[in-house]
């Protein structure tokens, strides 16, 4: 499916554009100069004396922003960006995700590749260390292709380790994964995960708040933690030493009211520490995919209307095509296998595999024996 084009680029849309890429400007720096003036356009208006004003500007800051145009090169980020098929994603536009408005600091513009959908809204990150251990590496997989596999999509940061193994395993699954990256989308990184990246925006799709071209800067990794969060509904930590970035997006996930899972391992392992402070501290221990389902179950429904509405919608829009024969093909007093597998035509097999899914996803029920019924 093609991407969406772009808006016309108003003198509000540059102006918007201008003062989320300018060099220096942080999400709250940005909050606080709209929140003093109204809105991009009067930001870039004021003069010096005003914006000395605002919390955490100072004078450097107050003469970019007086010269935006001049420390951006935004035409250049523009062109770039169509030339490559890179949507534009502002804070107001319809397809801009609508969980990620709810968090306190949301990114002025997400530049994307690939598409955002609406099934999106149902979403899981799985952050971990960039030095994984096999079972570390071995865990990401197993939990992103099951999610992935229970139609939902898997969020995370394409760093090296656990967040590589996170896409992979979606991806490999068949599902839908979406990666945050800290450098622009046209200059993913790592350099050696760019093919990872081109397969992620054929199944999914790789965003960045930063320009298209621009390369990765140190402060950018900790702020783009906020966004994994604030797009999921929760957040899965895969092995964290006490130190490490999977940590910033646990502390994201808590601030904006996400919920907070962790898996446990070997208590002698020093990547051990992160996930079991986290378990220490309130985190909800993991061992399947069903352990997180079953917490989120609740708001597995949400999703976003073309208006960019949040609303609540069946969870038969995420299913596949088979889910969605086996689902009809259940009575809500009760089939029997053997009754859904002469319905559907499938190998008992798949019925069967296909019924273990709806059951994770709260869909079905077993009744005992080989008798299943819809909730």
């Amino acid at each position: 499916m093609a991407a969406p084009e772009n808006e016309p680029l108003t003198d509000d849309r540059r102006a918007s554009l201008l003062l989320t890429l300018l060099p220096g400007v942080g999400p709250l720096a940005r909050q606080r100069l709209l929140q003093r003036f109204g809105d991009a356009p009067a930001v870039l208006a004021a003069d010096r004396g005003d914006l000395l004003t605002v919390q955490g500007v100072g004078p450097k800051l107050a003469e970019k922003l007086v010269a935006a145009e001049e420390h951006v090169g935004l035409d250049a980020q523009l062109e770039a960006a169509n030339a490559a098929g890179v949507r534009m994603l502002l804070e107001a536009d319809t397809g801009y995700p609508a969980l990620l408005r709810e968090i306190p600091d949301p990114p002025g513009v997400l530049f994307v590749r690939g598409n955002l959908e609406s099934i999106d809204q149902l979403a899981v990150g799985i952050v971990g260390t960039r030095h994984g251990s096999r079972y570390g590496l071995d865990q990401a997989e197993r939990f992103a292709a099951g999610l992935a596999r229970a139609g939902i999509t898997v969020v995370s940061g394409m760093a090296r380790g656990i967040d590589t193994a996170a896409h992979r395993g979606a991806l490999e699954a068949g599902g839908r994964t979406v990666a945050v990256l800290a450098s622009g989308v046209l200059r993913p990184y790592p350099p050696e995960n760019a093919d990872l990246a081109e397969r992620i925006a054929r199944q999914g799709a790789v965003l960045s708040e930063a320009g298209p071209t621009m390369p990765p800067i140190s402060g950018m990794f900790p702020q783009r933690n906020r966004i994994i969060s604030g797009l999921s509904l929760g957040v899965v930590v895969i092995e964290a030493a006490e130190r490490s970035g999977a940590l910033i997006t646990a502390r994201h996930a808590g601030e904006q009211n996400r919920q907070l899972f962790a898996l446990p391992g070997p208590v002698d392992s020093r990547l051990s520490r992160g996930p079991h402070r986290l378990l220490r501290d309130g985190a909800i221990l993991v061992r399947s995919i069903e352990d997180v389902i079953e917490d989120l179950g609740p708001l597995m429904t949400q999703a976003e209307r073309n208006d960019g509405a949040t609303i609540r919608t069946p969870r038969e829009l995420s299913l596949n095509e088979i889910e969605q024969q086996v689902l009809r093909a259940i009575e809500p007093t009760g089939s029997l296998v053997d009754e859904i597998t002469a319905a559907t035509g499938l190998p008992v097999q798949r019925v069967l595999s296909t019924i273990h899914v709806l059951e994770m996803r709260s869909l079905v029920r077993r009744l005992g024996g080989n008798r299943v019924a819809r909730i």
